[in-house]
């Protein structure tokens, strides 16, 4: 009787168990999910330079009033990287700036005040003096960094589109709510301590089967 051929074949069957659930996991992980760290200081103070952020890979016309982007504009913001602001408004959305005086300035956005309690120091236009009054064309975005005095968003850009941005240079939506890549890690981590058990029950099984062999072996020697 083969005593290692069940363990060699339950081995095998665990071990590209486990590969699939790493790769799956994996793959599900890239699919969804992207991190980045924060280059500077426009968003501060939500997010400060070195911070890590993770985000979701959602489409441009996903989003919404409020949600911090990641975005890539190389012609805007050479150097290819992810450039990261929060929508103030979508398509359709008129966008003016501002009511009020001083530190009571506020944007509105299609006729309501804007509050932005996220605002550094609660500046809504930092040292941009001049008003804007943008309407966002279809299929576009109204983007600001929420430190407006050190934020080169949608503000300096008013002769392309308003300096609104395409919604199609989305890349992700930044997120909190980290339970589902905590979810996919767990899995990756389960399938490649699943694909561990695999191995060595191959390897058990291989070894079980050459003792077995032996032992025959020397129960009944060749004849020759």
């Amino acid at each position: 009787m083969d005593t290692g051929r069940g363990t060699l074949v339950a081995g095998w069957v665990v071990l590209a168990a486990g590969l699939l659930t790493v790769v799956a996991s994996l793959g599900a992980l890239r699919l969804n999910y992207g991190m980045a760290d924060v280059q500077g200081e426009s968003m501060a103070p939500s997010y400060r330079l070195g911070d890590d952020v993770v985000y979701a890979r959602v489409d441009g016309d996903e989003v919404r009033r409020g949600d911090v982007v990641l975005f890539s504009m190389p012609d805007r913001y050479p150097g290819g990287g992810l450039v990261m602001q929060r929508v103030i408004g979508v398509g359709g959305d008129r966008i003016v700036c501002c009511e009020g005086e001083g530190s009571a300035r506020r944007l509105t956005v299609n006729g309501r005040t804007s509050e932005e309690p996220y605002v550094k120091d609660g500046d809504a236009n930092g040292s941009v003096p001049q008003r804007y009054d943008v309407r966002v064309p279809q299929g576009r975005l109204f983007l600001l960094g929420d430190h407006r005095l050190n934020a080169r968003d949608s503000r300096f850009f008013a002769d392309d589109h308003g300096g609104t941005v395409p919604a199609e240079a989305v890349r992700g939506r930044v997120t909190e709510d980290r339970l589902g890549v905590v979810l996919l890690a767990g899995a990756t981590l389960f399938g490649l301590l699943l694909a561990i058990a695999g191995l060595i029950g191959v390897l058990a099984g291989r070894t079980r089967r050459r003792r077995s062999a032996e032992f025959d072996t020397e129960l009944w020697p060749a004849h020759f």
